[in-house]
């Protein structure tokens, strides 16, 4: 007699087939003219400056060749109740790299590990704040240095450089996996959601945020569509 497997989620003590999850999908979208890039000067540094052969720019608002926009993040804002949801076992990287945060936007849960990175040869520090609390303060004087940190709670993080003040990144912390940032192609999945009905959020750093209403069912495969508006 064969034997069948199958995937499972950990969901508040179920078992949750994964061959029975939703997955949404869909893209952001601007509409209206969009702002000029912002070139970054680096010249105070020439340890920034030499990595650069090109002219470099802000990630604040990336327009893509179809229109669509890159570094939104996508979340599930509410409908999951009181679900509690296992933690990745791998950190989350924020690297500092050619005098920049990367990624620019991301993701990462509520108790997971961040590992930050230096992968230059000047002196950055790291700060990370939400909108009401200063939450550290880290300096990396040398290349290769690594540090770790942990969030308690689901917040957005702004993470700046007071060395190179043309450094941000943000990052959404959330107590659940259910959470995408849109790349080159504007898309975005969240994938393996329980049954039920969802407000999802589009956050961006410039354009703010929008959110819509859908219900899922097991299996399901829907699409929603954001638009942010450029004014």
């Amino acid at each position: 007699m064969s034997k069948s497997f199958f995937l499972s989620l950990t969901l508040a003590g179920l078992l949750i087939d994964i061959s029975e999850a939703a997955t949404i999908t869909g893209k952001v979208s601007l509409e209206g003219i969009p702002p000029t890039q912002e070139a970054i000067e680096m010249d105070a540094d020439p340890a920034c400056k030499m990595q650069h052969s090109e002219d470099v720019f802000t990630e604040k608002v990336v327009v893509n060749g179809n229109g669509t926009l890159k570094n939104v993040l996508i979340y599930v804002k509410e409908g999951l109740g009181d679900k509690t949801f296992p933690l990745p076992t791998e950190p989350v990287t924020l690297d500092q790299k050619g005098c920049q945060y990367h990624p620019h936007i991301f993701g990462v849960r509520a108790g997971q590990t961040l590992k930050i990175v230096n992968s230059d040869d000047t002196l950055h520090n790291v700060h990370g704040k939400t909108r009401t609390a200063s939450l550290f303060n880290l300096a990396m004087p040398f290349k290769g240095l690594e540090l770790e940190q942990k969030f308690d709670q689901a917040d957005m993080v702004k993470f700046v450089c007071e060395v190179h003040p043309w450094m941000n990144a943000y990052a959404g912390v959330f107590n659940h996996p259910f959470f995408s940032v849109t790349g080159a192609e504007g898309t975005f999945e969240l994938k393996n959601l329980p049954a039920g009905t969802y407000v999802i959020e589009a956050w961006h750093e410039k354009f703010g945020t929008t959110t819509q209403s859908i219900t899922v069912a097991e299996g399901d495969s829907k699409t929603v569509d954001f638009t942010l508006k450029a004014a």
